[in-house]
């Protein structure tokens, strides 16, 4: 459904054709997964194509403004994901989509969303931390080059479709405890259609990548580390227009770790200081056995 222009821009392609459900009968929607060693499909993969899913059954000018979203099982990236989508509510202002992810017959995934025709209305926006501009900031690979070739580890070298750029610590301080906070750059590696909802889609996604990680932060452990993590929750507010092409700050922040979950909370800001997104999550957060 969207037009790839720009061939150079692998990694972002493949995120577009990952997106972009095949319509297999009313209401029902298939999706898949990219080529991966890891057998556990990406809970934001799960999110972006549920909200597609949505997003094909309402009117055009309608805009995502909330989501909620239940991880049930781990998904089987081996085998497509069906979503079914159930119209709930279809009124003048909001309308509202229920997804249900399913795989071998079963539930991995629920989501509602809720969708409204946009209008006007009061304006307020929390203030945008300050922190350094992300031209000034190394990327994902370059911050974490050296310890991924002390360990070994390959996961740094993938072509992401995401620029993320973290703007509090390096990998040398994640084996100390850290303020459970984190604010990172982030914005796709390519330029995008104009479609907004496919960028609330594509943000949807990015929003699961490094936001559960804030809880590890109080703890002395880091993405290298033998911990287990796993979505179980996650919602979000779209509050204004974005590009995820355009630089996006994600202020993010865990207020609380406790009974193996963590807890988790973001903040969206436009490069010119909008609050555009809120996000909240929990998820499961095991330490090394």
């Amino acid at each position: 459904m969207w037009e790839i222009q720009n061939v150079t821009q692998s990694a972002v392609d493949s995120l577009l054709t990952l997106l972009d459900l095949e319509s297999i009968e009313v209401n029902i929607f298939r999706g898949g997964s990219p080529p991966a060693e890891r057998q556990r499909v990406f809970g934001g993969q799960v999110a972006g194509q549920a909200l597609v899913a949505a997003a094909r059954t309402v009117e055009p000018e309608t805009r995502v403004h909330s989501l909620h979203a239940y991880f049930l099982r781990p998904g089987d990236s081996r085998v497509p994901i069906l979503y079914e989508v159930q119209r709930i509510r279809d009124g003048l202002s909001f309308t509202t989509r229920r997804v249900t992810a399913i795989q071998h017959g079963r539930a991995i995934f629920s989501l509602s969303a809720s969708f409204q025709v946009p209008e006007d209305g009061f304006d307020h926006s929390a203030e945008m931390p300050e922190v350094p501009a992300p031209e000034t900031l190394p990327n994902l690979q370059e911050r974490w080059a050296q310890a991924a070739a002390e360990t070994g580890d390959g996961r740094f070298e993938f072509d992401l479709p995401f620029d993320l750029r973290n703007c509090d610590w390096g990998p040398e301080d994640r084996q100390k405890a850290l303020p459970p906070y984190q604010r990172i750059w982030l914005k796709a590696t390519g330029s995008l259609p104009d479609d907004p909802v496919l960028h609330a889609c594509v943000l949807t996604y990015a929003s699961d990548m490094t936001l559960l990680d804030t809880a590890l932060l109080p703890h002395g452990l880091g993405p290298i580390d033998d911990v287990f993590m796993a979505s179980l929750d996650h919602a979000m507010w779209f509050h204004r227009p974005f590009r995820a092409d355009e630089w996006l700050l994600y202020a993010q922040d865990s207020p609380s770790a406790s009974g193996g979950r963590g807890f988790a909370r973001g903040s969206v800001f436009t490069a010119d200081g909008k609050l555009a997104v809120t996000v909240v999550q929990e998820g499961l957060v095991r330490p090394p056995r």
